[in-house]
């Protein structure tokens, strides 16, 4: 049997233009069965929004090979951080993403139970996520990809290439 996705409710913002003001936002609950149920996406987690490697390589990598994921059968493509829904909307701005849905983990609980929540409270970043992308398959994980040396405090590497696009965007036309 495979891996299963866990079931947990992230607290998003939407544009809502029924919202007055210079903040058109409200609030909006999203399961991960609204994001997984009867689909196959792609989603990569790393360590935090506006950081060096996450804001360098991977958003702009996954963003540009958007279209190639998709003809190679995936139904969309997610990032994932332990930020808050404010943080990734700014992040995604910022970083003028075209195709990629930010799935803010806040409160970290999807990537706690997924096994990759660690501590850089030595860093002052508080508890993140380690780098790691996946397949998931209408909930099921079909296939992992995880940056070697997974650690809490000690040392400060942040690896970056078993998750990188590339690799993922390789697995996907493989599996066609």
């Amino acid at each position: 049997m495979k891996e299963r996705v866990p079931f947990v409710k992230f607290q998003t913002r939407v544009r809502d233009e029924a919202v007055s003001g210079n903040n058109p936002y409200r609030w909006q609950e999203v399961t991960s069965d609204d994001y997984f149920k009867g689909k196959r996406v792609v989603v990569f987690s790393l360590p935090g929004a506006f950081t060096p490697t996450c804001s360098t390589y991977q958003v702009p990598g996954f963003d540009a090979l958007y279209d190639q994921m998709r003809n190679a059968g995936a139904d969309e493509v997610y990032c994932i951080s332990v930020n808050d829904s404010f943080v990734m909307n700014a992040w995604a701005k910022h970083q003028e993403v075209q195709n990629l849905k930010m799935i803010p983990d806040g409160n970290g609980e999807f990537t706690r139970m997924m096994g990759m929540l660690i501590d850089k409270c030595h860093l002052g970043f508080g508890m993140r996520s380690w780098r790691y992308a996946m397949v998931v398959n209408n909930g099921e994980v079909e296939a992992w990809f995880e940056e070697p040396g997974c650690n809490n405090e000690g040392a400060d590497s942040d690896p970056y290439g078993e998750t990188s696009p590339e690799k993922v965007l390789e697995y996907l036309q493989q599996s066609m």
